[in-house]
């Protein structure tokens, strides 16, 4: 009966992916119920491209791993349904052509998370404020939060628009990215 009323309850996935140096692409997965509670976590094994890869793939190769393979993989093992995922990552977008929910990219919101992010070699993130959107995504206010979604996705604004106020959602959207790439540290054994 428990089972039953957890897979209702409303979540939220948080992906990210890790770049560490030495050991490849590390993607986590945290879902967490609205009031900010881990439901699931799943992380995957190193991913590593190959030299072919990388030149087969050129410019689609990060969209491919991060999206496609890490996303995809990760997703396959939920066993909540989510209503949404949020990503620290624009290379994550390209996971919403293969799944029917909403991704939105979540820039970092202050200033001390843009420094912290900057200053960890090891966890470079692609993302700053999107002061500056580039043409292929859009971004738009979710709460207090500047968040985008890829053109091509446009009406996942609307869904996570009515979403939020719906649901009343009030989650800090930057904070489970440090506790996913905390948790990949653990498992791992890689970073700092």
């Amino acid at each position: 009966m428990s089972n039953r009323n957890e897979k209702s309850v409303p979540t939220l996935g948080f992906l990210t992916v890790v770049e560490h140096t030495t050991g490849g692409l590390f993607g986590g997965l945290l879902v967490l119920n609205l009031a900010g509670r881990p439901l699931e976590f799943h992380c995957t094994a190193p991913v590593k491209a190959n030299r072919a890869q990388e030149i087969l793939y050129g410019p689609t190769l990060k969209p491919y791993l991060f999206g496609e393979q890490i996303g995809g993989a990760l997703l396959a093992k939920l066993k909540s349904p989510t209503l949404a995922v949020c990503t620290d990552s624009e290379h994550v977008l390209s996971l919403r052509d293969h799944i029917d929910i909403p991704v939105a990219l979540v820039p970092p919101s202050c200033v001390e998370d843009a420094v912290a992010t900057e200053s960890s070699p090891e966890y470079p993130n692609e993302t700053a404020q999107l002061a500056v959107a580039p043409p292929h995504i859009r971004s738009f206010q979710l709460g207090s939060y500047e968040v985008a979604v890829r053109a091509q996705h446009e009406a996942d604004r609307v869904t996570l628009e009515s979403m939020w106020q719906e649901k009343s959602i009030d989650l800090d959207l930057n904070e489970p990215f440090t506790r996913i790439r905390e948790a990949i540290e653990e498992a791992h054994g890689v970073g700092k």
